[in-house]
């Protein structure tokens, strides 16, 4: 278990694997922030858009591989030497570890795109939820923000926001409405649970 009592500041760590745009809004909401810092961008995708927004940034990035994320060491190395006393998973889609949750129990989120437990589970990420939510003919879909356990998409609920379909929307239209929801409430949502967890 990891707990950095002489670190006065929250510091975040966001694991992503694609474009990062949830990312950088986090990286953007915490800039200048007097207590919480993000600290780390780790990724298994060394092509990974959100590489270069922590750039923009300044934050330190790390890239990973499938051996070294069950492994273990070094992916604690690099959060222990940027002494990250809260993880974040945003557009992240490896299962956690079961070292990572023992090293950081109740302090990992995830951000899933829809209303949980609609649409969640192993193989359910991105595309994939628009394209499931639009065939199944849905009034509503949102977001669900929630703790992270050894199971996709299972840990404890902690904000869930939605928004309608309408008739016309398409799979693209619904991804557009599901992140504005993201970008709007994620950071916002993490504030407050990091000032409590």
């Amino acid at each position: 278990m990891i707990y950095f009592a002489a670190v006065s500041n929250r510091r975040l760590a966001v694991f992503a694997s694609g474009n990062g745009t949830n990312a950088e809004a986090i990286m953007k909401h915490f800039q200048h922030h007097s207590e919480i810092i993000v600290g780390l961008v780790l990724s298994n995708n060394p092509h990974a858009g959100v590489l270069e927004r922590a750039k923009k940034f300044d934050v330190s990035t790390r890239v990973f591989n499938r051996e070294q994320f069950r492994e273990g060491k070094d992916v604690m190395a690099s959060l222990e030497d940027q002494q990250i006393t809260h993880v974040i998973l945003a557009g992240f889609l490896w299962l956690i570890p079961p070292y990572l949750i023992e090293a950081y129990p109740g302090h990992i989120i995830n951000i899933h795109p829809s209303l949980l437990p609609q649409f969640g589970g192993k193989g359910m990420y991105g595309q994939k939820v628009h394209e499931a939510v639009k065939a199944s003919g849905e009034k509503q879909t949102g977001i669900t923000i929630h703790l992270v356990n050894e199971r996709f998409d299972e840990g404890k609920i902690i904000f869930q926001a939605a928004c309608a379909i309408d008739a016309e929307d398409t799979v693209d239209t619904i991804a557009e409405k599901v992140h504005q929801l993201e970008h709007r409430h994620f950071p916002a949502v993490i504030e407050e649970w990091v000032t409590k967890a």
